[in-house]
């Protein structure tokens, strides 16, 4: 036995006693170089991690670059201390164990196999490390990093459990991969969803379909929110109501969906509302209505001078108004569509370079439909229904000055309301 330990020296004496033999010396041997062995590693790790966090993190945070800020927060030191300590270890494993070389080949190979497993880590902590760098640009803020992330990781650890059972077997690596070149087929097949993902991963950046922060609205799968993760496997939606949908990505180009980023980045928000108008409510207007009407400062310069208009039109084709119906006459509904037109056109919170417009659609049962089309200079959900319920409460209270009438079901009171009527006219 070579005398190349500390250990030795435990083992003259041991040998010399009558009460413990050659082979008790051997594994007292293994036992203290083993313990030598874990001390000085225990102390490298502690060391070395006080690097990592402390020294390395001081350093990281006086520098102008945030890309060794994100290294310290993935925790890239950390791990490259521990991969030195366990290189350490493993390179004192023929010392340890150098009475027992049966048993020195298992505890190598266990190493590396750790080894194996914390560069892959080391490896993905590094891949964070760049995508929380590159979202830090606005070009890649929308960006679904994640799925090249995890494409590049499945390669990773197929290759890293390849290199994995290449070490335990004994054998080598090019077998594994000829193998793996059989079995590419059952490999498809299992990575279909994966493969697809990626696919689709690929065209959606490519296409610009979809990108982080979108809202998109998929009746089919009830999605309806802002996307906030982008993956390999899915797209993961953060509704209105603070429900996640997670859809499928490669859904994103075999089914439609409604993306809202054209309304996002554009100038205004649409207002597309109608308010039904009774058609018995609507009548022309008489030279008292038309006095009335003019008092309304928003559209009182246009009763005047659309009023003169008619007048002329009537006086120069000789209309008989005895009966109001001849020649041209003014209504309160068109009085009042163009109200709506100037109330609009000073209204501070209306976009007036985006089109904007009121206009009558085809009676329906209900009444007759007067729309209001107008885009929301604020395009925030909460203030966009604000600056809406605005405008229509406003118009909703003017109707009346118009002699209109909103159509509405009869409710239960006026049901009511109407059987004392009758039951009152029906006593006299």
């Amino acid at each position: 036995m070579e005398e190349n330990s500390l250990a030795r020296y435990f083992y003259r004496i041991l040998k010399s006693n009558d009460y413990v033999g050659e082979s008790a010396a051997i594994y007292i041997n293994a036992f203290i170089n083993a313990v030598i062995l874990l001390i000085l590693g225990f102390l490298a790790f502690k060391i070395l991690r006080y690097i990592a966090e402390s020294i390395i993190h001081g350093l990281a945070s006086k520098t102008k670059t945030s890309f060794d800020d994100y290294l310290v927060k993935n925790k890239v030191f950390v791990y490259l201390s521990n991969l030195a300590v366990l290189l350490v270890l493993y390179e004192f494993i023929p010392v340890v164990l150098v009475d027992f070389p049966s048993s020195e080949i298992y505890f190598e190979k266990l190493f590396e196999v750790i080894i194996i497993f914390v560069i892959i880590w080391i490896l993905k902590s590094i891949l964070m490390t760049f995508r929380d760098y590159l979202r830090t640009f606005n070009s890649f803020k929308d960006k679904p990093l994640e799925s090249y992330i995890q494409v590049f990781m499945i390669i990773v650890w197929i290759v890293g459990i390849i290199i994995v059972f290449s070490i335990l077997t004994g054998k080598p690596l090019i077998k594994f991969l000829t193998a793996l070149g059989a079995f590419s087929a059952v490999l498809l097949l299992i990575f279909k969803d994966t493969i697809l993902g990626f696919v689709a991963s690929i065209q959606v950046t490519v296409n610009d379909t979809v990108r982080l922060g979108d809202w998109i609205t998929m009746e089919k799968y009830g999605a309806d929110g802002d996307v906030y993760e982008i993956n390999l496997a899915s797209v993961k939606v953060r509704n209105f109501d603070n429900t996640i949908t997670t859809i499928p990505t490669y859904y994103l180009i075999s089914d439609s969906f409604k993306n809202w980023r054209g309304m996002s980045i554009s100038g205004g928000r649409r207002i597309k509302r109608s308010i039904l108008i009774k058609a018995n409510s609507i009548k022309f207007l008489s030279e008292g209505d038309i006095e009335e009407l003019k008092k309304i400062k928003l559209i009182s310069n246009y009763i005047h001078d659309k009023q003169l208009e008619v007048n002329e039109y009537n006086l120069k084709h000789e209309v008989d108004k005895s009966v109001q119906i001849n020649g041209r006459n003014q209504t309160n509904f068109g009085a009042f569509r163009i109200y709506i037109d100037h109330y609009l056109e000073q209204h501070p919170d209306i976009n007036k370079d985006m089109m904007m417009m009121t206009r009558q659609l085809a009676p329906t049962a209900e009444g007759i439909p007067l729309e209001l089309y107008a885009f929301s200079k604020d395009k925030v959900w909460t203030n966009y229904e604000r600056v809406m319920a605005g405008i229509f409460d406003h118009l909703l209270a003017a109707i009346p000055y118009f002699e209109l009438e909103c159509f509405e079901y009869p409710s239960g009171k006026d049901l009511k309301s109407l059987s004392s009527t009758f039951e009152s006219s029906k006593d006299t």
